[in-house]
């Protein structure tokens, strides 16, 4: 098992993804920790993740993870939910010093803010099929008494990979997506993968088209940045600073092709480099 030393509090916060997606979760940490420095890895030349066997997923994560904690890391965001799902207790038996937060699809605040009882789940397959948001759903729909409708959305993270936020290519995807859960009286859609809040603005433009004005989108970005300053506040880990911390990227794929994301969905300026993983 590999331990870690306690870092110092100006130490960076790995996060990671297997592509841009995790940009909609660091976007929340960056605003509510805006002190704190940023190491983002965006494993774009092995994404996606969701048509990838589990425990390939979970080594490629735990190689990320060596690589963000070899650069001095002091906490691990899992900003993937099929990264999630395959990794996070592996992450934690590897690092148990370190604070690791994983994220999971919205499911208990979409009960809570439905008033329909009708909730729609937008994911990959992975993540729908996976045990712990099986149990997680079994937990919710009988504590709630709410129904999930889940779609399995092929294709639409690699569609937001390519920035393709409102092409006619995407739009159609969402309508084929969105439209039959909204008939079914779905009045909440849960953003079951971090890639679909940059798509947010599309769905409720296809909500307003269909009829559904008063559709809730949940993304639990800002509740993993909630989490994430808990833990730091626990482990006497936050940077006390009062000067501004930077962001610096890592990809597996093109270092242009994230420092353009970074400026376009976040209006960001970072440094990207190119990186190559170790075999864990």
């Amino acid at each position: 098992m590999t331990t870690t030393t306690s870092p110092n509090t100006s130490a960076p916060i790995g996060v990671f993804d297997s592509g841009v997606g995790g940009l909609s979760v660091l976007r929340h940490i960056h605003a509510q920790l805006p002190h704190e420095h940023l190491m983002y890895f965006a494993d774009s030349g092995f994404a996606p993740y969701g048509d990838k066997p589990e425990q390939v997923v979970a080594e490629r994560s735990l190689a990320i993870a060596a690589f963000l904690v070899e650069r001095g890391a002091k906490a691990l965001v899992v900003a993937c939910n099929t990264a999630t799902i395959a990794a996070i207790r592996l992450l934690r038996e590897h690092y148990p010093d370190l604070p690791i937060v994983g994220v999971e699809p919205g499911l208990k605040p979409a009960a809570a803010a439905s008033r329909s009882g009708k909730i729609g789940v937008l994911a990959t397959e992975s993540t729908l099929g996976g045990e712990k948001f099986l149990q997680l759903r079994e937990q919710v729909a009988q504590t709630s008494k709410v129904d999930f409708l889940l779609r399995g959305c092929t294709g639409l993270a690699d569609q937001i990979e390519l920035g393709e936020l409102d092409s006619a290519a995407t739009m159609a995807m969402l309508e084929g997506y969105v439209v039959p859960l909204l008939n079914q009286g779905a009045d909440t859609l849960v953003l079951g993968c971090t890639h679909y809040p940059f798509v947010s603005a599309a769905i409720e433009t296809i909500a307003r088209r269909s009829g559904s004005k008063d559709v809730t989108l949940i993304d639990t970005g800002d509740a993993v940045a909630r989490q994430l300053a808990r833990l730091l506040a626990a482990a006497e880990l936050a940077n006390r600073s009062q000067a501004k911390a930077g962001i610096e990227g890592f990809t597996t794929g093109s270092a242009s092709a994230l420092s353009v994301a970074f400026s376009g969905l976040l209006g960001l300026q970072a440094p990207v480099t190119e990186a190559v993983l170790s075999p864990v």
